[in-house]
């Protein structure tokens, strides 16, 4: 639990420039205290040990151990805090979601965005719990890359953006349907998964369905002046496309 009311701090990255602008930043968050700093994989199981910090912002590579192994020897020897890795490397994202970090930023870091994850860990901390926050990491994940990481139960799948065929709002709970998987994505609404994505080619089609226009496969009459969109395929899923949507759809493709 967090001691009073700041949540103490400690920063571990091989680049002093590095450490001075993140302490930089971290000083301008209300409530937080930055108790140290290390250099290297091997300091920063020291420090964690020693200091036993709220939050960890840990860099990816670093000499002696780098940040997963880092965590790897600490969780041998104690309850791990939240770990929020800075990393200047997009390619560690997936390792992430399986050290149940709290967040993922790339360098150089955004303030906002660092302000954001370290307020997400404090809850985490506050709550009880020093996990990671899952759909935060997967909507990191897709801002880093042209594929996306989807949760089907206990697990992560990577897809290629491309091969997305819808996406559906079930439950709360934003559902992607590919031509082999269904999954959760990272985040909490369809008009945010669609900003997420960024593509022209994915396109509200209902109020509740997302489409991937490049892969309508057969345009055919709905109910209410509507359309049936059917996905992938000849014998892939078929959604709805409401009236209000079905104008814009036909216009597109001079229906």
């Amino acid at each position: 639990m967090i001691e009073g009311s700041r949540m103490r701090v400690l920063i571990v990255d091989d680049e002093q420039p590095a450490r001075r602008d993140i302490r930089r930043m971290l000083e301008k968050i209300d409530g937080v205290e930055v108790v140290g700093e290390g250099g290297n994989g091997i300091e920063a199981v020291e420090l964690v040990q020693a200091l036993t910090p709220d939050l960890i912002l840990l860099d990816v590579q670093m000499p002696g151990l780098d940040g997963f192994q880092v965590i790897a020897r600490l969780t041998s020897k104690m309850e791990m805090p939240p770990v929020i890795f800075i990393t200047a490397y997009d390619q560690y994202a997936l390792r992430a979601f399986e050290v149940h970090a709290t967040d993922y930023l790339l360098k150089p870091v955004d303030e906002e965005r660092l302000a954001g994850a370290v307020g997400r860990a404090r809850l985490a901390v506050e709550a009880g719990g020093g996990g990671q926050d899952f759909d935060a990491l997967l909507s990191t994940f897709g801002r880093l890359s042209r594929r996306m990481a989807l949760r089907t139960g206990e697990t992560v799948v990577m897809v290629d953006i491309g091969d997305i065929l819808y996406a559906t709002i079930i439950d709360g709970d934003v559902i992607v349907t590919t031509g082999e998987v269904e999954g959760r994505a990272g985040t909490r609404s369809l008009e945010e998964f669609q900003r997420e994505l960024g593509d022209e080619a994915f396109m509200k089609v209902h109020r509740s369905y997302i489409a991937n226009l490049g892969r309508i496969h057969e345009i055919s009459p709905g109910t209410g002046g509507g359309l049936r969109l059917r996905m992938g395929g000849a014998s892939g899923p078929v959604i709805p496309s409401s009236r209000s949507h079905a104008r814009k759809l036909r216009r597109l493709f001079k229906l």
